[in-house]
């Protein structure tokens, strides 16, 4: 998912006063080797978040390097209305054999905001096509981010990348989040799963159950709110909700899917199935652009019945040379067992950042599961009250960590849209021991920093 490069690195950061974004103050990047990526002055940047939670398997892998030059050797992409293609063929067995025969049916893009964007078409033409030509609404949730073009932005959360283009985007209503650390309501988290629930039956019939077309949600909220895991039981409620109302839920698997957390489908752990998913960044882990959405066979029934296949494409769907690199990452993951690597090891990671840092009064939750690690930094820890946004703490971890040599992806504003700063971890999935420990290190002496530059050390 994209995130904005609005900051600077500073060498003197003493003062908390806001700073501008200077082009030329970015490093320029050199060469990737594995988990470390080096900039054109030599230096050398362990990648601890896997970019945007992307790179799966490091930088300047030989296997799908080899892939990818084989593939430009024969022919970079075979247009999809003339040809289909080896890789793609392949690169459908591989995900079919992660997510079932039930979740099989693929449309391939070039971007996580693409697949959401087809995914909502392929939520209309389903509609459309069994004759509920008014099921037009989505409902998705605050603080949720599903991609950068006018469609996804729509069904975001996210104020800070809405505002600009606020009437221009498409009508689409917002429920609560599903935060246990900032929840909606008091309780427990059974209560908090229900609540969420109720909200969202109410909001489909306030909208009219005839009108609604599907609800939309990520599993393991991403950029938006900082890694932000559901309350237990809350995806098979909404699953029940929606089935009642005849909603499609649509899993956003862009930034959480392809074995981040764990199991190769976020959701999988909550036991549900959704009607439509999307995926991206790991799937092909940074080599070539590469976004998919995968549909049930529930979905594809009145789609092909009447129309033979979505109505949704672009040029470079299913793109050759996209899905030979991903076909190669996806043949390592799975060759190489590192789904079940991120998941026996992903306690162990979440245990030791919460040893490192977990102490720090600035530190409110540490959460996540499997690769991906959220770090929220408060002023107070007691009452959870956030940094004043004035103090720009997310943009001087940035340049703290970076001069550290880390690599880490903070965000800011995951409260209401100003407040909020949080850091996520999401190493590659073939990052060692040592690896892991030394990306931990470096956290803790960004953190360190960085909150002494605003006097919250």
């Amino acid at each position: 998912m994209f995130i904005a490069l609005n900051f600077r690195i500073l060498t003197v950061m003493t003062q908390p006063t806001p700073t501008r974004f200077i082009p030329n103050t970015l490093p320029k990047v050199s060469h990737g080797e594995g988990c470390y990526i080096v900039d054109s002055s030599g230096k050398r940047y362990i990648d601890g978040s896997g970019g945007p939670a992307v790179f799966a398997l490091g930088h300047a892998h030989p296997e799908v390097n080899a892939a990818i030059k084989s593939q430009l050797d024969k022919i970079a992409h075979g247009y999809r209305y003339t040809f289909t293609s080896d890789p793609l063929i392949r690169l459908n067995e591989l995900i079919q054999a992660q997510v079932g025969a039930e979740l099989g049916n693929i449309i391939y893009v070039s971007s996580g905001s693409e697949a959401i964007e087809s995914a909502l078409k392929v939520a209309l033409q389903y509609h459309w096509n069994r004759g509920d030509q008014d099921r037009k609404r989505f409902i998705a949730r605050k603080r949720s981010y599903h991609g950068n073009t006018l469609g996804a932005l729509s069904v975001s959360g996210f104020a800070q990348r809405r505002k600009q283009f606020e009437g221009s985007l498409i009508p689409c209503s917002f429920v609560s989040a599903a935060n246990v650390y900032r929840p909606a309501i008091p309780g427990t988290e059974d209560d908090l799963s229900q609540f969420l629930a109720d909200e969202l039956e109410q909001e489909i019939v306030r909208l009219g159950t005839e009108n609604v077309a599907a609800f939309l949600f990520e599993p393991v909220v991403g950029a938006a709110g900082g890694v932000v895991l559901p309350p237990a039981g809350y995806a098979r409620r909404i699953r029940e909700v929606c089935d009642r109302h005849g909603v499609l839920l649509i899993a956003d698997e862009v930034m959480c899917g392809a074995g981040r957390c764990g199991t190769w489908r976020a959701l999988e752990v909550e036991g549900v199935l959704p009607d439509i998913m999307t995926t991206a960044k790991s799937l092909g882990g940074g080599y070539v652009p590469l976004g998919a959405v995968l549909y049930s066979n529930k979905v594809a029934e009145p789609i092909v019945h009447i129309d033979g296949a979505p109505n949704t494409g672009h040029t470079f769907t299913g793109h050759t040379l996209g899905c030979a690199a991903a076909a190669m990452v996806q043949e390592i993951v799975r060759r190489d067992g590192l789904v079940e690597r991120v998941r026996s090891q992903g306690e162990t990671l979440l245990s030791d950042v919460r040893e490192a840092i977990g102490a720090l009064d600035a530190v409110g939750d540490i959460r996540g599961r499997g690769h991906f690690i959220g770090i929220e930094f408060v002023a107070d820890r007691k009452t959870k009250t956030a940094f004043d946004p004035a103090l720009q703490f997310t943009e001087r971890f940035r340049a703290r960590t970076l001069e550290a040599g880390l690599i880490c992806y903070p965000v800011s504003g995951t409260i209401d849209g100003a407040s909020g700063d949080v850091a996520i971890i999401a190493p590659p999935y073939n990052a060692t021991r040592a690896e892991l420990d030394e990306i931990i290190d470096k956290l803790a002496k960004g953190a360190a920093r960085a909150l002494a530059d605003i006097n919250a050390a």
